[in-house]
């Protein structure tokens, strides 16, 4: 492993039908014939999206007219490490054409392999793009609100809400006596074609009923490594500070939920971060970040300019 690091930015440029560009390295290049998202190394001097626009003009010929910043993650190669900074290109003028002598390619992301070899650390981002970018909490509260509670959980997974998690620390008799609700929660999500994750509050067995666990901040820290559970389950991990996303990351997480950033009722005496201090606590995060604290789908892109994936709430997402 080299010790020097080597900044890139990388580009996920995505059509309105889904589709997303990736291009194939030429000869004379180091893994030539691997595919890769555009993008290059940023020069002296330069930003993430200054060098990603420099890059994807003398690249593929396109104009970026508006970008955001992502994730940004560390990948060792054999004889090179790299801090690839992902970033959304979400406005751009000018077809995409080859000007490097390099194959270009739109493709499903969820079925990208098909184009041939991808680079080791293009793989994480295609990962990445299948979260939702919004995640709802749930609130229930007791078996008494849990009428209401799935009144509210229903419109939401009619209006597309995809990613939920049975939270519920502070129900009647203990965690582990909200089974009969979790029970209805996760057959309602089911039937909707969304996921539901379960609080690591409750008993482990839950865990693998779920569609994997949302590990609290202190019960992330007291393991040694990524929970066992079933292929293609979730381990989410909640977050106060970098040091709380190094050790989501550590742990082979598949996002963290950052905040709060606004002071809220489920975090009493607790100060927001605000947007600067998400964004220290979010640098180098190496996986995808939801913003928690005052956020719903009307702030979704304003998190997404600080470098959030999507917003998690209780009242926001599930109100």
């Amino acid at each position: 492993m080299s010790d020097k690091i080597i900044d890139v930015a990388a580009g996920l440029i995505m059509r309105p039908d889904g589709q997303l560009l990736l291009g194939q390295r030429p000869e004379g290049k180091p893994w030539a014939g691997w595919w890769e998202l555009p993008g290059g190394k940023l020069e002296p001097g330069e930003t993430v999206l200054q060098a990603l626009a420099r890059e994807l003009q003398e690249e593929i010929g396109i104009t970026v007219t508006e970008s955001r910043r992502w994730v940004t993650y560390v990948h060792a190669y054999p004889h090179t490490t790299v801090r690839l900074a992902f970033c959304f290109v979400t406005g751009w003028t000018g077809e995409p054409r080859s000007l490097e002598n390099q194959r270009l390619e739109w493709v499903d992301p969820r079925q990208a392999d098909r184009v041939g070899e991808l680079l080791p650390a293009t793989l994480p981002p295609l990962r990445w793009l299948r979260l939702p970018v919004t995640y709802g909490i749930s609130a229930a509260g007791s078996p008494e609100g849990m009428p209401a509670f799935l009144e509210r959980l229903d419109r939401a997974l009619a209006n597309g809400l995809k990613l939920v998690q049975w939270r519920e620390p502070a129900w009647p008799g203990g965690p582990s006596a909200s089974q009969a609700g979790f029970d209805a929660a996760l057959e309602r999500c089911r039937r909707a074609g969304a996921r539901l994750l379960v609080n690591s509050v409750h008993p482990q067995a839950w865990w693998r009923l779920a569609d994997g666990v949302h590990l609290r901040a202190s019960d992330a820290g007291g393991l040694q490594s990524r929970p066992d559970l079933p292929a293609g389950s979730l381990v989410g991990v909640s977050a106060h500070n970098h040091a709380d996303i190094q050790r989501a990351r550590e742990l082979g997480a598949d996002f963290a939920v950052l905040g709060p950033v606004a002071a809220t009722p489920s975090h009493p005496g607790q100060p927001g971060l605000g947007w600067d201090g998400f964004e220290a606590a979010n640098r180098d995060a190496g996986l995808p970040v939801y913003a928690l604290g005052g956020q719903s789908p009307a702030t979704l892109a304003q998190a997404q300019a600080h470098g959030a994936h999507g917003v998690a709430g209780i009242r926001g997402l599930l109100g």
